[in-house]
């Protein structure tokens, strides 16, 4: 499960995810990608959840990058504990997404490929996303 290794602090306040993406909103790396069209916060789990389907679908051709990363750590309290007596204990990470953000990124496989593994990886994301091509993409090329 993905985790930072080391955080300079223990525990984190929430935020506010206002506004759209203003890193990480275009294709680096890969000719197709997901971008997501709502901010949420995306944990550890779901992460690898989405990586195992595509790199199943894909049967472990072409290549595969992860552009979030969890790193924002989430308190609980454990159950039935009255209010107060300070914040809760780190439960997991956390990595907060906001629209236009690019989650997965897939690059030497045939766009009907790519296309349908993105999809089962958006399955199982809590964000509603879509599929984006790079824009000097050729199908003629020999993937």
């Amino acid at each position: 499960m993905l985790q930072p290794k080391k955080t300079k602090f223990r525990r984190s306040q929430k935020g506010r995810m206002k506004g759209t993406a203003q890193r990480g909103n275009q294709l680096a790396f890969g000719s197709f990608g997901i971008k997501t069209l709502e901010s949420k916060w995306i944990t550890g789990r779901q992460i690898e959840a989405a990586r195992i389907a595509v790199t199943r679908y894909m049967q472990r051709q072409g290549q595969i990058w992860i552009r979030i990363f969890p790193d924002k750590p989430i308190t609980k309290k454990p159950a039935e504990v009255r209010m107060g007596k300070g914040k809760g204990n780190p439960e997991g990470f956390v990595a907060p997404v906001t629209p236009g953000r690019i989650l997965i990124e897939v690059e030497g496989v045939s766009y009907d490929i790519a296309k349908e593994a993105l999809r089962l990886a958006a399955q199982k994301l809590p964000v509603t996303t879509k599929f984006i091509v790079r824009r000097d993409y050729d199908p003629t090329q020999n993937v």
